[in-house]
């Protein structure tokens, strides 16, 4: 990362760290953040919505933005960025969890998390369910910033590449679907 943004980063992530970590809200961000691991609390929710007939659209969709997610940034981005984490760059800075994946940057758990919300905000036939799938991202990614697993830069990141691949997942399944649609009607 250029030296400015290093800068910023650890600054912000400082300044989290020591105003507003709350003792009692620890535990709760923890448990948290740790569903978000290997996109789990992203998968469980698409497979509710999967089981669901009126939200079956939207259940592929954020499968599809998942898929997408996943190819992109654990394959591709992470791998090739390889940022430090926060705790093994910055001196002195006490972290709440740690990651076995040494990768930083962005943030894959704010990635699935918004992969999955672009894509239920683009099919969902609720507008609360949209209102919700938003608000469960941007806590994953809040909470990636209080435990001290990753820098703000990264969480934006996530928050950008996530929903990119919310889109592009949610318009490959459409386009999938279409074309299935297609070669049974000609059937």
């Amino acid at each position: 990362m250029p030296e400015v943004i290093q800068t910023i980063d650890e600054t912000v992530l400082r300044w989290i760290g020591e105003h507003l970590r709350l003792s009692w809200l620890n535990g709760p961000v923890k448990l948290y953040t740790t569903l978000g691991n290997a996109g789990l609390l992203f998968i469980v929710l698409t497979l509710v919505l999967l089981m669901i007939r009126k939200t079956r659209k939207t259940g592929l969709a954020a499968a599809g933005g998942l898929i997408v997610d996943l190819l992109v940034v654990n394959i591709t981005v992470k791998p090739l960025v390889s940022r430090l984490r926060p705790w093994v760059v910055m001196e002195g800075f006490e972290t709440l969890l740690t990651s076995s994946d040494p990768n930083s940057f962005p943030s894959g758990h704010t990635c699935a998390a918004f992969a999955f919300a672009a894509a239920v905000c683009v099919t969902a036939p609720k507008k609360w369910m949209k209102a919700a799938a938003l608000i469960v991202a941007a806590l994953m990614g809040w909470s990636r910033l209080y435990v001290g697993v990753h820098f703000p830069s990264d969480v934006l990141a996530g928050v950008v590449i996530g929903t990119l691949c919310g889109l592009a997942g949610a318009w490959l399944v459409k386009k999938i679907t279409e074309f299935v649609q297609r070669r049974q009607a000609a059937k």
